[in-house]
């Protein structure tokens, strides 16, 4: 099997961006959500499938990197407000997410309050680098 060595640079960017209260379990379970949305609103970006040398099938997955930010929650509110004013797909996960256990619930708790009203914990976004970099500005790589 060959494989190409030339570096790939993508022209668009996947993104999550966490707020900096979370515990390490929400931070991966949020992170697993959002990026769910990205992969059906945005079928461009999943790969295709695997194979490893037994013929053993496994699921695409996205093929491009998922980078992740962590922010305060005033620059979570900035960055979600800049990404939907650069009509970027946006995937959103609010603290009232936690007390929920199923996707009706959830849909509830985001439809009851408005977008300004969001108690976001995080949210992740996808498009061309540079609309991406401009809404995520001032958040830190995830560590």
């Amino acid at each position: 099997m060959q494989s190409d060595t030339t570096s790939v640079r993508f022209d668009t960017k996947i993104a999550v961006l966490l707020r900096d209260d979370l515990l390490t379990w929400q931070r991966l379970n949020i992170t697993a959500f959002l990026v769910s949305g990205i992969g059906t609103a945005v079928p461009e970006v999943i790969g295709q499938p695997y194979e490893d040398a037994s013929d053993v099938q496994y699921l695409s997955m996205f093929r491009q990197p998922v980078l992740v930010f962590v922010g305060g929650k005033e620059l979570l509110q900035a960055a979600h407000s800049r990404a939907i004013g650069r009509n970027l797909p946006v995937s959103v996960f609010t603290s009232d997410l936690f007390a929920t256990n199923n996707d009706r619930d959830n849909r509830a708790a985001v439809r009851a309050v408005t977008s300004e009203q969001l108690d976001l914990v995080g949210m992740a976004t996808y498009g061309p680098r540079n609309a991406v970099d401009k809404a995520l500005k001032g958040a830190k790589m995830h560590h």
